[in-house]
């Protein structure tokens, strides 16, 4: 019996069914295999990482929709024109 490759599986993790295309199933055991992972390993590592970047990027969003306006402090107390602030001069 070959136990080189012990997959351990704690408690708090759940088995689900996933069905796939043939070629897809083949793509997705041939990158877990580059990987040195078990299919089930892999899609978990996969998952998770997609999962941290989404609550990732949550975390940001709600920072920054948090933030305060700041006021904008203007030359000479005056707003620029729209000919001062779309001028080009230096591409001319």
């Amino acid at each position: 019996m070959d136990t080189k490759f012990v997959f351990y599986c704690s408690p708090d993790m759940k088995n689900i069914t996933v069905t796939l295309p043939e070629e897809t199933a083949r793509w997705v055991r041939v990158r877990a295999a580059e990987n040195e992972r078990s299919v089930s390993r892999w899609l978990a590592e996969l998952l998770e990482g997609m999962r941290s970047g989404e609550d990732a990027y949550d975390v940001a969003m709600k920072s920054y929709l948090a933030r305060q306006p700041r006021r904008l402090h203007w030359l000479d107390g005056r707003r620029p024109t729209r000919a001062e602030l779309h001028d080009r001069a230096g591409l001319r």
